[in-house]
């Protein structure tokens, strides 16, 4: 007769609650417990306008629907395949949680509670999950476990580089067509097995073209380079970006890449191409504080608190500008939609609530957003919205997140192989050969 398989006990600190309020449904049949110090801990978060406030208004909603006298007294059961949910009242600190951390602080509480169930339970698995790296640290130096929440990581972070492919060796005869026919070849034609808006450098012995497959007309079609509102791309990369920007088939466009790549720069081009097939363009960026300090830290009124974190955005439009004399119809049209606010620089928590219908909507830094933030984000677009979500995996600023966990690599993940998605990632640094340098050497 098979043993029956123990069931694992996961402890869940403040931050992964915070980081998604859903996370209670996401560990199957194993049970969950909430510390009492992390329901302690939500309140000073549930007021504000930030997703994180969201999230803790969220959370106590959830709990609310759930809730009983059995959420304390053995548990709630969470659903079918599921297991039961209950909040722990605080434990007293064993000898040598006393002797290592002489704070009683939020975390130790955590930890005192953890170190409490796995003494109770020594034959059981009991895991501590955690988005911040030193209280894991601090757990296993007691000898509990802890992890990560995994629920929403990305398993290879190679593959967010797989939309351009390189074809070699291929007839020139055929390159030669891709230029006369409109309707591009078909995949058997240059024995390639393509997903929808996969990009190809394709090369020849005398010739070459860059090429992006359609699932729609089922063939790979040659991409011009096309100037755009004053940008004109400078590599394969941002030609890629520009087409996928400018098609209006494609819904959904994730740019990645390191500082200096163009991916804002194109973005707002592209948007200003287009702005009148749309309401409005809205550019916004989420804004996390230096050093994770409260934005109530900085001084002045609310705009010169903020101004800082849009100044990047309002640079990239300043590029664009300069691109035309100022008298010049398209400077002056660009004046104009900041005037009548059909062109909007602002940060991300203001756009909460809003309508998001037949907006082109730019979001930057999206790598400091977490992948339920995204989706959130994602689920309000109405008729004739485009995102675009732009950021640099490698330079992430959230304390919790990292480069499998933040929202832009979950998205580029998920919706892999989508008709309406397009991802490129930028690698050759555009702004300058100093900023080129110091991006690879430093």
């Amino acid at each position: 007769m098979a043993k029956k398989k123990l069931k694992k006990l996961f402890v869940l600190d403040t931050n992964v609650i915070l980081h998604d309020y859903k996370c209670i449904y996401n560990f199957q049949e194993n049970d969950i417990v909430i510390p009492i110090v992390a329901l302690e801990e939500l309140d000073f978060f549930k007021k504000g306008n930030e997703m994180i406030n969201f999230h803790a208004r969220e959370f106590a909603r959830e709990l609310d629907k759930i809730s009983g006298d059995n959420l304390f007294n053995g548990g709630i059961q969470l659903g079918k395949e599921h297991g039961k949910l209950r909040i722990e009242t605080g434990k007293p600190f064993s000898k040598e949680i006393l002797e290592s951390f002489t704070e009683k602080s939020p975390d130790h509480r955590i930890l005192a509670i953890t170190d409490y169930l796995h003494r109770k339970n020594p034959d059981r698995p009991v895991i501590l999950v955690s988005k911040d790296i030193n209280l894991r640290m601090k757990a296993k130096s007691l000898g509990l476990n802890a992890q990560d929440y995994l629920s929403d990581k990305v398993q290879d972070i190679d593959t967010l580089k797989r939309d351009i492919e390189t074809i070699s060796n291929i007839n020139d005869s055929l390159i030669q067509q891709m230029y006369e026919k409109h309707e591009g070849l078909t995949a058997k034609e240059l024995k390639v097995k393509p997903y929808p808006n996969q990009f190809y450098i394709i090369k020849g012995n005398k010739s070459s073209a860059l090429g992006r497959y359609d699932g729609i007309s089922a063939t790979i079609k040659r991409i011009e380079k096309i100037k755009t509102y004053g940008i004109e791309p400078r590599n394969s990369e941002q030609t890629f970006s520009l087409d996928a920007l400018l098609n209006p088939n494609i819904q959904l466009v994730a740019l990645t890449g390191k500082a200096g790549t163009g991916k804002t720069l194109l973005a707002l081009a592209a948007a200003l191409q287009q702005e009148a097939n749309f309401q409005q363009i809205l550019l916004a960026r989420p804004i996390v504080a230096l050093s994770n300090r409260d934005l109530g830290f900085l001084p002045g009124d609310v705009n010169e608190k903020i101004s800082p974190y849009m100044q990047p955005l309002f640079d990239n439009l300043s590029v664009i500008k300069n691109k035309f004399k100022s008298p010049s119809k398209e400077y002056q049209h660009i004046e104009e939609l900041q005037r009548t606010d059909r062109l909007v620089i602002t940060p991300l928590a203001y756009i909460r609530g809003r309508s998001l219908s037949n907006v082109f909507f730019i979001v930057d830094e999206a790598q400091n957003l977490s992948p339920h933030e995204i989706k959130t984000i994602i689920t309000r677009a109405g008729e004739g919205t485009k995102f675009v979500f732009t950021g640099d995996i490698q330079q992430i600023d959230h304390p919790y997140l990292d480069m499998k966990s933040n929202g832009l690599s979950y998205l580029t993940d998920k919706m892999h192989g989508q008709e309406i998605f397009a991802h490129i990632n930028l690698v050759k640094g555009e702004r300058s050969f100093l900023a080129e340098l110091a991006s690879n050497l430093l």
